[in-house]
């Protein structure tokens, strides 16, 4: 669905992140686009992806769910997880129904269309690619390892993430949607298997240097084991400039508030910790920094706050 007059965002990410960011988005007058990562090879969507030789569903199946306006029980019933009967378990429904239409309608890409259609979704969401990818990483020691899922496992710094078929193509409507959007946001998420396998995909990073749009990166609040250990916000942007060069993205919005004790403590069972906003060494970069309270706390648990980020972003428009 598009609206006539509204601008034109797109979101590039995949993960926890990304659907935070959309439902707040989709309150807002805009056209929206989401563009998502298809390299998980974890849990019923490695399963799929490896038994049916699709691309991963899982981040797509929360997509939609995050852009969906459909009764609460439908939702439930798309995001609902079987936790009994051979074969079946582990598996959600949505990921199941991905699945399912593709086989259909012989495509994933039109799967998700079809899908899209059927429980009311607001804005276009496209995969990063409309064949089955794996993801690899160089660490710095020069070992290499291949899957999404057993990245962070090794706990050693990442030089570098790449994908396998080697080029991968993307979806050309994907790239229009760059190049003629009002603003792109990179959405916060795990920066090496989240966001980055949609960011080094070659089109993608020349789609990001030719838009007229101000290209935005949403920078995570916490560090992640295995990944982004000790990670500032400038180390942040530096691996993104890293794998598609400088000059891609504009601004950089970072959380400024403290983050409670109590909370820090439950992220350091995890060794998280909050990322450190090196304000002067992000200026260095030549970037523009917004300096916001994005967050919320629940549970002991952090999430950025849906409201307070798509009214940051909006006012950007």
């Amino acid at each position: 669905m598009s609206l006539p007059n509204g601008k034109k965002v797109v979101v590039i990410g995949g993960g926890t992140g990304m659907p935070v960011l959309l439902r707040g988005l989709k309150k807002q007058p805009i056209d929206i686009s989401a563009i998502v990562t298809v390299a998980d090879d974890g849990g019923s969507s490695g399963r799929l992806r490896s038994e049916l030789e699709i691309p991963a569903p899982g981040d797509i199946r929360n997509v939609i769910a995050a852009l969906s306006d459909v009764e609460p029980m439908l939702m439930d019933l798309f995001q609902h997880r079987f936790s009994k009967g051979n074969g079946l378990s582990g598996h959600s429904m949505g990921n199941l129904l991905l699945a399912a239409m593709t086989s259909v309608t012989g495509d994933f890409y039109n799967g998700i269309k079809e899908i899209s259609r059927v429980l009311n979704v607001k804005g276009n969401i496209y995969p990063i690619a409309n064949q089955n990818m794996s993801l690899h990483a160089e660490y710095e020691d020069g070992d290499i390892v291949a899957g999404e899922s057993n990245i962070p496992k090794a706990n050693k710094r990442i030089k570098r993430v790449f994908l396998e078929p080697n080029p991968v193509v993307p979806l050309p409507e994907a790239i229009s949607a760059i190049k003629d959007a009002d603003l792109v946001v990179i959405a916060p998420g795990s920066l090496y298997t989240s966001i980055l396998p949609n960011l080094i995909v070659p089109q993608i990073e020349a789609a990001l240097r030719q838009t007229t749009a101000k290209v935005v990166y949403v920078c995570n609040v916490m560090t992640q084991a295995g990944e982004t250990s000790h990670y500032t916000a400038a180390d942040h942007v530096e691996a993104i400039m890293d794998h598609i060069g400088t000059g891609c993205i504009q601004t950089v919005i970072v959380h400024n508030e403290e983050i409670a004790k109590d909370v820090q403590m439950v992220y350091a069972e995890e060794n998280a910790e909050p990322v450190k906003s090196d304000i002067e060494k992000l200026r260095q970069m030549d970037l523009d920094i917004i300096e916001e309270d994005i967050v919320k706390e629940q549970n002991h648990s952090l999430r950025h706050d849906k409201d307070k980020i798509a009214n940051v972003l909006y006012s950007l428009l």
